[in-house]
């Protein structure tokens, strides 16, 4: 590993290679990576280093590059949620992929553990989503309310597990803890989300919700990528 700029934290060999052996995907443009439950893409009030910044640092680093890294983030993840996460490594693919996550151009497929099987195993929720600021907490109305977006999701039951049930879901609007609150509707909470009715936490804090695979345009050579994240939990 070469030294570089001193702008950015000295990365430990360990960290250096565990984040090397998390990039999904790299160009000249765009950076995927596996997220961790835990781990935030942007900087927050808790004042922990965001993803953004790490991955800045181990650029620099790796590429011996003078002065300040670019790396903009297009959308997000939660916290507890692990999985597949863009970053921009160009104010043109970051403008480019920013315009596509709000136009619905990116393609986002999840995996979760729910508590129970839905019924049906496959179909669509399609409800309104109204955000409570104060607790950081969204609610489902099955009709239109004020200060309320219309979600939409597809999911279908893959498989049962010893305690809980694989469910795929496709994401199709992008709502503050959209997922977690139209399952939590259907009498279905992911394993670990107490904040959405999971019976129990999980011990490390995480919620069992994995962001699998994301299919985005290339924002410059304008072709369609996809790119799937290993799971972190065996029963996944």
């Amino acid at each position: 590993m070469t030294a570089s700029s001193t702008e950015y934290r000295p990365l430990p060999k360990e960290e250096y290679d565990d984040i090397a052996s998390r990039i999904l995907y790299e160009d000249n443009h765009v950076l995927v990576f596996n997220k961790r439950s835990g781990e935030i893409v942007q900087g927050d009030k808790t004042g922990d280093e965001p993803l953004s910044e790490t991955l800045k640092a181990f650029i620099a680093a790796r590429d011996s590059k003078p002065g300040r890294v670019f790396l903009g983030v297009p959308h997000r993840l939660d916290r507890p949620v692990s999985g597949a996460v863009i970053l921009a490594k160009t104010s043109k693919a970051l403008e480019r992929l920013s315009a596509s996550f709000r136009e619905g151009g990116a393609g986002k497929i999840y995996w979760a553990l729910v508590e129970k099987a839905p019924e049906p195993a496959e179909g669509e929720i399609r409800s309104w989503l109204f955000r409570n600021e104060k607790q950081n907490k969204s609610y489902s109305s099955p009709s239109q309310r004020p200060g309320a977006k219309e979600a939409l999701l597809r999911y279908r039951l893959l498989r049962p597990t010893k305690n809980y049930f694989l469910v795929e879901i496709q994401l199709l609007t992008g709502r503050h803890h959209q997922i977690r609150c139209q399952l939590a509707s259907i009498g279905c909470p992911i394993k670990g989300d107490l904040k959405y009715g999971a019976r129990r936490s999980n011990p490390d804090g995480s919620i069992s919700l994995h962001a699998r695979s994301i299919t985005f345009v290339h924002p410059t050579i304008r072709k369609q990528i996809t790119v799937t994240a290993p799971t972190p939990m065996e029963d996944m």
